[in-house]
């Protein structure tokens, strides 16, 4: 198995399929409704709904990076507001990471492993560790999302 192979099982363990570790991302956020997703269960802590926005525009970070494009991202970009409490919006978000989250294994999927060890443009990481640093970032926030979950009750 190539190492793009391998990487992408990683990613996609972590996202939605059979994690070792656990639940992956996708099951965490499985039947949580738009206002326990918004809720601050833990003073100073971000809600579920916010974790998901920051992990998408993640991915979107990460996929443009992966192609040698400079990305800034100020804090409204990294941490994007919740403006809305509806299902509607609530579902809409779901499908922003769903929708990110695929774009982003495209962009992977294109990549041979001779490309792992180059450092694209716009970033100090080689394209081995940004991706290698999503599945931690996705698996970061997901243990963040199970223990908000808990905290609901």
């Amino acid at each position: 198995m190539s190492e793009i192979r391998r990487i992408l099982d990683q990613m996609d363990r972590a996202f939605h399929g059979e994690a070792w570790h656990g639940p992956s991302l996708m099951s965490l956020l499985e039947g949580v409704s738009a206002e326990d997703a918004s809720k601050h269960t833990i003073h100073g802590v971000h809600s579920i709904w916010e974790l998901v926005n920051h992990i998408a525009a993640w991915h979107t970070v990460a996929q443009h990076r992966l192609a040698g494009e400079t990305v800034d991202v100020p804090q409204e970009r990294d941490w994007p507001h919740v403006w809305e409490v509806t299902e509607t919006a609530w579902k809409r978000a779901l499908d922003d990471l769903a929708e990110s989250r695929a774009r982003l294994r495209k962009a992977a999927e294109a990549l041979r492993d001779s490309d792992l060890d180059q450092i694209p443009a716009g970033t100090s990481v080689s394209r081995y560790q940004l991706l290698h640093g999503v599945v931690q970032h996705d698996l970061y926030h997901a243990g963040q999302i199970a223990i908000l979950k808990k905290a609901l009750g």
